[in-house]
């Protein structure tokens, strides 16, 4: 297989993975029926919020002819992931770190759940990035101390199940307060995970799903990590008030939590690309964690063997890995595992690789250009070292955009409006 055809067959991979979770093809058949007689409130959030809310828009006003005057509702999204409706508002907000707009955001669909009667159908649209898109601190918190705890959080290597149960015990929507909110209105969730396990209580901080995690643990993960927070954060996470709804309460009674789309259905995708490809997909699992050096050298050992072996296989893998930042540079994730990778594999003739986030942006400043991630070729370190680049030096500095930017091996595609999380693909040619 050549280099062109190699990376055309990643590029094959990665947009199945995607087609697979975008709310085109699996938010129409889970949109319940509309409410008999009140509103039908669309609250969205998250990534895939936008397209979410085209969808349902579409569905309820063309395809059930449901009144214009019943449908109210707002989405919140990342900059960059909006996408037109008609009626109903569409907010572009900071993500991951969150911003003014969110802040206004998530305070109209706290006020739209609030104000939800029994005869009302609140339908909230929930997908990865809504923890940052709906942002409304608990009492005594500012915007800013939100701002510089998250990041705080990002650069110390926690996974995301530990910073949503920082984030859940700091917020009025998040750890089941939406639901709270949407009484006495029935209240249908459904959710596009982008989390390992698919665990509804941590996609999104689950808004309206009862939260298992306490204030307790939410210090100890401050604690774990050594982040010294705002002083009205540490106020905050000692207040028994700001505890989060438990198993059991009454908010939770007769709400109902629908799973669309899992990273588990992209692979499954994928898997069917590689196979009528006549190359063996071999899953590692969509829900890895880890460092994403150590995820890479791993990966690279296996990648060696099947060559040693003699073997046509394609390494699948998902998941959410981690950085811990130690440098001053640019990239995610996905970015610094396509930079460790190459490092481990080390010129082996035959093995690709690609890496991208299924959102389409791969860690960064937070803008909707950000890369998604990288492509590993066989003679990446070879056109890195003529170009005069280290990749030591740039993995040392967690600077894996500006390694792949100069080769012209990042992966682009710009905002897809879903998200099922990191998509790895590590190719072994015979």
């Amino acid at each position: 297989m050549t280099d062109v055809s190699a990376r055309s067959f990643l590029d094959r991979l990665f947009t199945a993975a995607v087609a697979a979770a975008h709310p085109s093809t699996c938010l129409p058949p889970a949109l319940p029926p509309p409410p008999a007689h009140g509103r039908l409130i669309l609250l969205a959030a998250g990534k895939a919020a936008g397209s979410m809310l085209e969808v349902a828009e579409r569905h309820y006003l063309d395809e059930m002819g449901v009144d214009p005057a019943r449908l109210v509702g707002i989405g919140v999204a990342r900059h960059g992931y909006g996408r037109p409706t008609r009626q109903l508002e569409m907010v572009e907000a900071g993500h991951p770190v969150p911003d003014a707009a969110g802040l206004a955001g998530a305070q109209k669909a706290i006020d739209l759940a609030a104000s939800a009667t029994a005869d009302d159908l609140v339908l909230v649209l929930l997908s990865g990035g809504a923890s940052a898109n709906w942002i409304a601190p608990a009492e005594g918190v500012e915007l800013d101390d939100k701002r510089a705890l998250t990041r705080a959080l990002l650069r110390s290597g926690a996974n995301i199940t530990e910073i949503n149960t920082v984030r859940k015990h700091l917020s009025g929507i998040k750890g089941g307060r939406l639901a709270a909110l949407a009484q006495p209105a029935r209240l249908v969730t459904l959710s596009v995970s982008d989390v390992p396990g698919d665990d509804p209580a941590v996609i999104g901080s689950g808004p309206t799903v009862p939260d298992p995690t306490t204030l307790a643990e939410a210090r100890d993960v401050l604690a774990r990590y050594r982040i010294d927070p705002p002083p009205s954060v540490a106020v905050a996470l000692r207040d028994p008030a700001n505890e989060s709804p438990k198993p059991g309460d009454a908010a939770f009674a007769g709400s109902q939590y629908i799973l669309i789309s899992r990273p588990a259905d992209s692979f499954v995708a994928a898997e069917k690309i590689a196979r009528e490809a006549g190359i063996e997909p071999i899953l590692l699992g969509d829900n890895l964690e880890g460092e994403a050096r150590e995820v890479a050298d791993a990966q690279a050992a296996t990648a060696k063997e099947l060559k040693a072996a003699g073997r046509r296989a394609v390494l699948l893998s998902g998941g959410e890995l981690t950085v811990t930042m130690r440098g001053q540079g640019r990239g995610g994730p996905n970015q610094e595992y396509a930079l460790a990778l190459a490092v481990a594999l080390d010129g082996a003739p035959g093995i690709y690789a690609v890496a991208g986030d299924t959102d389409g942006t791969d860690g960064g400043g937070g803008d909707a250009s950000d890369p998604a991630g990288a492509y590993v070729m066989p003679d990446t370190l070879a056109r890195a070292r003529a170009a005069g680049l280290d990749p030591a030096a740039f993995l040392a500095n967690n600077d894996s955009t500006s390694f792949f930017e100069p080769l012209g091996d990042l992966l682009t595609p710009g905002p897809t409006c879903t998200n099922v999380n990191d998509f790895r693909a590590v190719l072994v040619d015979e």
